[in-house]
């Protein structure tokens, strides 16, 4: 994985009013921390961001943080702030990265082919659309693709059965189903039982409130 640039600004403001004179100025108030690092206040241009941030992969995003008086801090975005309404951004915090260390993060899924199953009738069900891997920051993959093309009504493929590399591991061990080809009288009844819970449940309940 390629850690994209991402040119940095410190600040000393703290509160509401600078944050605001910030993002009135195209910028975005971020901080900077770490297990060996003292918190430091930044300030990041927005389309600077918006434009790297595009470019990650998986929900996580790195970066090659490039502060102003030159110095490079490897880093991951920890947590994105944004606004409820217009989405903009308001807050970026930055976890600064060991890259000779492991560390979590996940990578989204991505099916290759079309399944025998699906033009056979049947529905491909993703269930896990993200992994989570344990790995060095620089064998990070963007994706994992899954063949899907020979998969028939009723094959899955199971987190065991996907070829990561020598160095991913998987945090919990633990076999789960990343995706299934399903049949559409199998997924009807699973939404019928869905529903008679459903029903049993709101029955139950108004005889719980009759009783009292």
């Amino acid at each position: 994985m390629e850690l994209l640039e991402l040119k940095a600004n410190t600040r000393k403001a703290t509160g509401n009013c600078p944050a605001k004179r910030l993002r009135k100025e195209g910028r975005i108030p971020a901080i900077l921390y770490g297990n060996k690092t003292e918190n430091i206040l930044l300030s990041l241009n927005a389309k600077e961001f918006q434009t790297a941030f595009n470019k990650s992969a998986g929900s996580q995003a790195f970066f090659n943080l490039i502060l102003e008086e030159g110095s490079k801090k490897a880093v991951m975005l920890k947590e994105l702030q944004r606004h409820s309404v217009s989405s903009a951004y308001l807050h970026a915090d930055l976890y600064e990265i060991d890259m000779n260390r492991k560390i979590k993060t996940t990578i989204p899924v991505k099916t290759k082919g079309e399944a025998k199953g699906v033009e056979d009738g049947g529905i491909l069900q993703i269930i896990r659309r993200e992994i989570e891997i344990f790995c060095l920051p620089s064998e990070i993959p963007e994706t994992v693709e899954l063949d899907i093309s020979r998969l028939d009504i009723g094959d899955s493929i199971h987190i065991d059965e996907v070829d990561l590399g020598a160095n991913i591991e998987i945090p919990f061990e633990q076999r789960f189903t990343v995706l299934t080809v399903s049949s559409p009288t199998t997924d009807k009844a699973m939404e019928e039982e869905a529903e008679s819970e459903s029903e049993a449940e709101a029955e139950a309940e108004t005889e719980d409130k009759e009783k009292k």
